[in-house]
């Protein structure tokens, strides 16, 4: 019987991760959890907390190194460095346009609740400051009444008497100004010689109003006395 070879077969049970930057910082995290290990051993002196502390930190970070695969490579010679992706501005427009969706139709369901039980607690609220006392109506005076009816009756009469004063006060205004006018005019000679004809004067200027004649009188019959001849 012949022995069957076996195949040399290595299956690979290391990690694969794609960011040797985001392990590091998952690293970080963990080792600030482990540093809390030994906190409430008492027993233990502070110098032999702190070297055990020291390896257990040390111990853990190369057991994650030693069982990480970046890339396909080992830790020692993948690079510290990496080469940022390219911004898809299609891929982060499509996630956002997904996310606001999902928001629009999540977040109204959740807040509808609190809004129903805020307006319930306001109606409460409203409800504690109810009026103890009922207003009382006002007491109205038949008296008062009768007076702000007359009032009210007779304010268009006194309107329109008003409205009539006023022109009649205009109308005596403008009679005034003309009277004025008239006292300030000088009157003329003629007009003088006129008012004394008509109205005659005084006693002391009597004779020498007759020994004369009128100004216009005289003139005319100067005119009247070269046009013909007194007739014998």
């Amino acid at each position: 019987m012949e022995p069957v070879e076996r195949e040399d077969t290595t299956e690979e049970f290391r990690v694969k991760v794609t960011s040797k930057k985001q392990v590091t910082q998952q690293i970080n995290e963990y080792k600030k959890i482990l540093q809390t290990a030994l906190n409430g051993q008492t027993g233990v002196a502070e110098e032999t907390k702190t070297s055990l502390l020291h390896e257990l930190l040390a111990n853990f970070e190369a057991a994650v190194q030693e069982n990480v695969l970046v890339n396909g490579q080992p830790w020692e010679e993948a690079p510290d460095v990496e080469e940022e992706e390219p911004l898809d501005l299609e891929s982060l427009l499509d996630d956002t346009i997904v996310e606001t969706t999902r928001r629009r139709r999540v977040y109204p369901k959740q807040i509808l609740p609190h809004v129903i039980h805020t307006l319930r607690a306001e109606r409460k609220l409203m409800k504690l400051y109810e009026h103890a006392v009922k207003p009382q109506e006002p007491f109205k005076d038949p008296e008062q009444e009768t007076i702000m009816r007359d009032l009210s009756a007779a304010a268009p009469v006194v309107v329109t008497q008003a409205i009539q004063v006023i022109k009649s006060i205009h109308t005596l205004q403008k009679q005034a100004e003309g009277l004025c006018e008239i006292l300030n005019t000088k009157t003329s000679a003629v007009t003088l010689e006129i008012h004394r004809e008509v109205f005659g004067v005084n006693d002391q200027s009597d004779a020498a109003s007759r020994s004369r004649q009128p100004i216009k009188r005289a003139i005319e019959e100067s005119e009247a006395a070269g046009c013909y001849v007194v007739l014998s």
